[in-house]
């Protein structure tokens, strides 16, 4: 059995009230989370969860009885068959556990939830209860794919702009108008093997260190085209090509 560590009680000159502000700037920071509580005795089977737990799941309190089967109702088709073995070991154990998984509410909608817990023993030692938390995390992953869209929308904004550059550099060196302009980077990148927006990126890169085109402006932009070269991918992602390349064995 895991041993519960030993508290000790600080002497009255190591304590210092703590401040609910401070407090607040150490742990209540970030987006606020749904939560709410349940529990469960084994030897009876009865449930018991908080209003947060009705309302994330989709119901109002009073909607459903609670019960494994209300909740099985509500799991993620993809999550059900994910039974997490650290956990279910943990639950028959007694001992803290944690994991993530979605659920469908009412509505259809897709929710990622955490649920930890941890067993209570009678005066024999034996697990006669499961209590703790369920946290609805859909925010924070909400936000992670705001993030993540808002940067793929900056570098396309970005990779679009070098292309523009180019073409405008491209007009004034050879005198020709926007169409012919995108075509010759068109060419120049089909001739290096590289997308047009690498492309721009590395002639833009070119002639910045050349410090702009010069004197000499057909020339530098030429040998900027002309040293366009494809990116080399990470060796992680060769290996998985070259793992996929391998012919089955029989």
């Amino acid at each position: 059995m895991t041993s519960i560590p030993v508290i000790t009680t600080p002497s009255p000159e190591q304590t210092a009230p703590v401040r609910p502000a401070a407090l607040a700037e150490v742990l209540a920071v970030g987006t606020h989370l749904l939560v709410g509580q349940y529990r469960v005795e084994l030897g009876t089977g009865t449930w018991w969860w908080s209003d947060e737990v009705y309302t994330m799941h989709g119901w109002t309190p009073g909607d459903v009885e609670p019960s494994l089967d209300a909740l099985r109702s509500r799991k993620h088709p993809d999550d059900r068959a994910r039974v997490v073995r650290v956990a279910t070991e943990a639950i028959r154990s007694g001992r803290p556990f944690s994991c993530a998984h979605r659920i469908v509410d009412g509505h259809g909608k897709a929710r990622s939830v955490v649920v930890t817990g941890q067993g209570r023993r009678d005066a024999r030692g034996r697990v006669v209860e499961i209590a703790g938390y369920v946290v609805d995390v859909s925010p924070t992953h909400k936000e992670a794919l705001e993030r993540e869209s808002q940067r793929a929308v900056t570098r396309a904004f970005v990779s679009q702009a070098a292309v523009e550059q180019v073409k405008g550099v491209l007009m004034a060196v050879h005198g020709v108008d926007d169409v012919a302009a995108g075509q010759l980077l068109v060419e120049a990148a089909g001739e290096a093997g590289v997308p047009v927006q690498e492309t721009a990126a590395q002639v833009m890169r070119a002639l910045s260190k050349a410090g702009g085109v010069g004197p000499t402006a057909e020339a530098t932009v030429a040998g900027a085209l002309a040293a366009v070269r494809p990116v080399a991918r990470p060796r992680a992602h060769e290996a998985q090509l070259a793992r996929r390349r391998e012919p089955a064995r029989s």
